[in-house]
């Protein structure tokens, strides 16, 4: 059965023969015998393909072997979807389905033809973001994960492609037949679960993201050859606002995260107080457009790479990446955020990806459908949170530490959740311990009101938390970058700082490094909302545009 049911002309805009003459230029002709493969799903194609002549037929190849129609195209069509801006693997097959004449267009001469031809590549743009949203709804052209749909790794694997946007498929083996019957010829023992059958018939035993993301080829392998203008450490909205204005103004611009684009905004579910969204716009959606954004004016985005080092003596910067990969940058930007912490709560650590979650999306919703939970925290992440849950859950358990909601959560959320019938806020109340099952999964959470007040104990499955947050900062270790006693980065000039020592120097976002900055919620002082590091993004490339037409002798470049 096909997967696109209807021909949605967003989806599936016809080029005329007068628009394909007007981006000849952009590519270069090739041509396809009846039946030859013009690009296979898992492998890197010249490019974008717009069809001049002749048909093609588009179909989902799974890694089990299973094939489905997509669609069949024709002459004036283009061919590919968002991967193909940044020359990504493919996640489909297309066949001549006979004589074919195609333009393929590198992705260098696409993000060229988007900038050049607005009104085409608006076209393009939409029809290539249309299309991935269908493949990860089908599960089409990604991996296929095999194991128990409640397992912590299963979970772990799911949230890992749908918070990058990746389309899989899930099979557990004790209802589906191949699935099985992979699962007794290469996973004998069940900590190889889950089986994880990529594209290109690679077959990993329950691997680590990374691992799992150099095998679908979502990294760019060839980054350490080159020396960026600006290198950006983080990928949530201050690391991604910072990209599409860097990328733009014509820096070369490299985005590095250790998990996924979105930070802590992608985990959220309905942003509703962000400027522009009247009616709301989830973490994901927000800054996927924001990645998007970046990459369709150049920007790449090395996604899951972990920064463990930065060695800052002087330019170009290297970051050292835990791959043993370096990156080279004359200007270096952290934006890596920051990570809830973990609640002093004895062995709280043994059932994280087990029942205790520090981020919330569908895949966990769907673990907690009519139960009750428990989730720890006061500002807006855990409001959102919770008004997200309130839809699965059968009751929700909301602790609060301070003696009201009000104190550090806007108003629009504290109202959400008085008026829904399945929350219940617990003031001045914290967790106190935490038990589960021999495999180690969550089963009961006691929890007491603060000082010395009564103790209470439920059977809890899933324990969600959102508390204050600690700086990611652990790379930046031995470098001269100076910040604060919580760990958070010191920008401009401030008591701690000292006087400038140069004219311009140091600038506003600027570090006690000449040339590296911070913005977002690793800056000391930062307001922590989406809104105010989107905009300390789009006002440091400023920055970074002053400290590089700085003389070489002030520490500029």
């Amino acid at each position: 059965m096909a997967i696109v049911d209807h021909r949605d002309e967003r989806m599936f805009p016809k080029l005329t023969p007068e628009e394909i003459d007007r981006i000849r230029h952009f590519g270069e002709i090739r041509h396809y015998a009846k039946g030859e493969s013009l690009v296979v799903t898992g492998e890197i194609a010249p490019g974008l393909f717009v069809l001049v002549r002749g048909k093609v037929r588009v179909a989902r190849h799974d890694p089990l072997g299973h094939l489905a129609p997509i669609v069949d195209m024709d002459a004036g069509e283009i061919i590919g979807e968002i991967g193909q801006l940044s020359g990504r693997p493919f996640l489909v097959d297309v066949t001549a389905a006979e004589d074919v004449e195609a333009l393929a267009i590198d992705p260098d001469h696409l993000r060229r033809l988007m900038l050049a031809e607005p009104e085409l590549g608006d076209r393009i743009m939409q029809a290539l973001i249309l299309r991935r949203t269908v493949l990860i709804e089908a599960g089409a052209g990604g991996p296929v994960l095999i194991g128990s749909g409640t397992a912590p790794d299963m979970l772990r694997l799911q949230n890992f492609l749908s918070r990058n946007s990746y389309p899989y498929q899930a099979l557990d083996p004790t209802n589906d037949r191949d699935a099985a019957d992979l699962v007794a010829r290469y996973a004998p023992d069940p900590g190889d679960l889950p089986l994880t059958v990529c594209p290109k018939g690679v077959v990993l035993k329950n691997p680590r993201e990374a691992e799992l993301a150099k095998a679908l080829g979502m990294v760019c392998e060839d980054a350490a050859e080159r020396t960026y203008d600006l290198a950006i450490v983080g990928a949530g909205p201050a690391g991604l606002a910072a990209a599409v204005y860097g990328a733009s103004e014509g820096l070369s611009v490299i985005v590095l995260d250790a998990r996924a684009f979105g930070g802590q905004a992608g985990a959220s579910n309905r942003i509703e107080n962000y400027f522009g969204f009247p009616l709301g716009i989830s973490g994901l959606d927000l800054t996927g457009r924001g990645a998007i954004q970046a990459q369709k004016f150049g920007a790449e985005m090395a996604i899951p790479v972990q920064a463990v080092r930065l060695a800052c003596d002087a330019p170009p910067y290297q970051i050292a990446l835990s791959d043993s990969r370096n990156i080279r940058a004359s200007n270096v930007l952290v934006a890596s955020g920051a990570r809830y912490r973990r609640p002093d709560v004895p062995h709280l650590k043994d059932f994280e990806g087990k029942g205790v979650w520090y981020w919330v999306s569908p895949v966990e919703a769907r673990m907690c459908r009519q139960e009750e939970i428990v989730l720890i925290g006061g500002g807006n992440s855990a409001g959102q949170a919770a008004v997200f849950l309130r839809q699965f859950a059968k009751k929700i358990w909301m602790l609060v530490r301070g003696p009201s909601l009000s104190e550090s959560m806007s108003q629009y959320l504290v109202d959400r959740i008085e008026a829904a019938k399945n929350i219940e806020v617990l003031i001045r109340t914290e967790v106190v311990a935490v038990s589960g099952s021999r495999e180690g999964q969550l089963e009961r959470v006691r929890w007491r009101r603060n000082p010395t007040g009564p103790e209470t104990e439920k059977p809890i499955r899933s324990l969600f938390v959102f508390t204050g947050a600690d700086p990611a900062t652990e790379w930046l270790q031995g470098c001269g970058v100076e910040r604060d006693d919580k760990g958070f980065v010191r920008t401009g000039v401030s008591e701690a700082t000292g006087p400038a020592q140069q004219p311009g120097r140091p600038l506003p976002l600027e570090t006690t490094v000449p040339g590296v900055f911070a913005i977002g919620d690793v800056r000391s002082g930062s307001v922590k909302r989406v809104g105010a590091a989107v905009g300390e993004g789009a006002a440091v490339i400023q920055q970074v545009h002053s400290a590089r037409a700085r003389p070489a002798e002030t520490g500029g470049h």
